[in-house]
């Protein structure tokens, strides 16, 4: 026992002596027997504050999560062993979108609207497609935390319910009300986009739709119905997702994770940089590896098309442990 621990001891020291975004640590990590497999997603040039600074679920957030909801799921109900509710719900084009924060701390907020829009959709049968405004909630929400610099997914359903969040589509789309202000960067290997640069503030909240937009802002202010969280319990859990659509999930971000290309991610070496929220839409199970399946917001260009799995069923970097979710108000 005692030369195992030593034989750790040395593994982890070498991994934190090399750079998590070397070319050395990526193969640290390709040369090891894993569920998942590693690659290059990030640009090695790019500074570890730029990239702590994507990890915007604040530390208290826990503090903020909204009472939970308990499913009475039926004792006959067979759950399915796989669940994707890109193919259960195929009218409804916002789960199968994959966005892009830019270099804002706002994941937060991302995988609440991506959540919202999926449900509008869901729960009305594919009659509405709503697609909320990331601008919005960022920057006017103040009781959501501090915007690009870190917030409370909970809050952000709060806010849903109560005061409403008008359109938006991405940056320079022209869609919705008020579309992201904060451009994509080129945070992933060499592209088209613009070099990533640190410390970008909040925009600036405005109660006004851009000028062409033809609904006016109160009039564009869709709410939920109901905000709630669900117990780090599985079933529970899945019973939400397969009946109401997918939730916003939140877990401790690894160095190792920056790299992850496909496969089911469980963490095996680097420090932690922080919290993250994505959007949670299914799960499964890959060579007998149980596995959420979950939508990121660094772009397509991340890992696995924009989307990743990760260990499922033992709250693995506490990803079962802060589930946010709400309903919409369907006329």
């Amino acid at each position: 026992m005692r030369s195992l621990l030593l034989i750790l001891g040395v593994v982890c020291a070498a991994s934190a002596a090399v750079h998590p975004l070397s070319d050395k640590f990526i193969s640290l990590l390709q040369s090891e027997k894993s569920t998942w497999k590693a690659g290059r997603n990030f640009n090695e040039n790019l500074s570890m504050r730029y990239i702590k600074g994507l990890m915007g679920v604040h530390p208290d957030s826990k503090y903020h999560m909204s009472p939970v909801h308990k499913h009475q799921v039926p004792a006959n109900l067979e759950i399915p062993k796989e669940f994707d509710s890109r193919t259960a719900w195929p009218m409804c084009p916002t789960i199968g979108e994959i966005r892009d924060q830019g270099s804002c701390g706002s994941c937060w907020a991302f995988g609440a609207v991506e959540v919202m829009s999926d449900r509008d959709c869901i729960h009305s049968n594919g009659t509405k497609n709503f697609h909320y405004s990331s601008e919005n909630l960022v920057s006017c929400c103040h009781l959501c935390g501090f915007g690009c610099n870190g917030g409370f997914p909970g809050s952000a359903f709060q806010y849903w319910v109560h005061s409403g969040i008008v359109s938006g589509g991405s940056f320079n789309s022209t869609q919705g009300c008020q579309p992201y202000e904060i451009a994509p960067c080129e945070h992933h290997v060499s592209g088209p986009r613009p070099k990533c640069s640190e410390g970008g503030g909040t925009p600036k909240c405005h109660k006004s739709c851009e000028s062409g937009y033809a609904v006016d802002y109160e009039a564009d202010l869709h709410h939920g119905s109901k905000h709630y969280s669900i117990d780090r319990d599985e079933t529970q859990i899945k019973y939400d997702i397969m009946t109401n659509g997918p939730v916003e999930g939140a877990f401790t971000v690894y160095v190792d994770f920056l790299h992850y290309k496909s496969g089911v991610y469980q963490h095996k070496h680097g420090l932690p940089l922080g919290g993250h929220a994505i959007r949670i839409l299914g799960w499964g199970e890959e060579e007998g590896t149980p596995y959420w399946l979950c939508a990121n917001s660094w772009n397509s260009d991340w890992g696995d098309n924009g989307y990743f799995k990760i260990l499922r069923g033992s709250d693995h970097c506490g990803i079962e442990s802060e589930i946010s979710a709400g309903l919409p108000k369907v006329d």
